[in-house]
């Protein structure tokens, strides 16, 4: 197993430094489901929440939490994200939303954890404005669907050996 990057050889945790990185473009994009009842998907599209428009609320709280990473996750480099988007579409046969979202910048460390928070916490958010109606909701398939930039290269969910290029990643100090 390749040793841990974040840990140093007395076992104590450590930020990565990548100062002498190349700087490259970075691209992550993740995604999260929210199963629901239909009648609260309903409700959703209708915009008739008492607590307001859902699908909106959510994508402001996936930007913000995009950019507060480094404050939510332990030794997360502050990065200066170039974009965020949060993308959150209706699916009936869930029945839920799906959230996807896509976090950028140029720089010497990856994307993927601003991506994955972002997915969290917009589907937190939409939890946290339904459960008065549907306390049954189900936040699944936090995922990271592909990143691109780096040493590593580009990797997507569902590409032959897709599973080893984790190694790589932490083999060079994190993604």
């Amino acid at each position: 197993m390749t040793e841990l990057s974040h840990i140093d050889a007395r076992g104590r945790a450590r930020m990565v430094d990548v100062g002498t990185k190349e700087e490259t473009e970075r691209v992550a994009r993740a995604e999260a489901r929210v199963i629901m009842a239909a009648e609260t998907l309903s409700v959703i599209e209708d915009l008739t929440v008492p607590k307001g428009d859902v699908i909106a609320a959510a994508r402001l709280a996936g930007i913000m939490a995009a950019k507060r990473t480094h404050e939510l996750i332990p030794l997360c480099h502050q990065l200066s994200l170039t974009a965020v988007t949060v993308d959150i579409e209706p699916d009936r046969d869930l029945p839920g939303l799906i959230v996807t979202t896509e976090t950028r910048l140029r720089g010497r460390t990856g994307v993927e954890m601003e991506a994955l928070v972002a997915a969290s916490v917009a589907a937190l958010t939409v939890y946290d404005m339904c459960k008065a109606i549907d306390r049954g909701m189900e936040i699944t398939a936090v995922r990271l669907l592909e990143k691109s930039g780096g040493r590593s290269g580009t990797w997507r969910r569902g590409d032959a050996g897709a599973a080893g290029d984790a190694a790589g990643d932490a083999a060079e100090g994190g993604a």
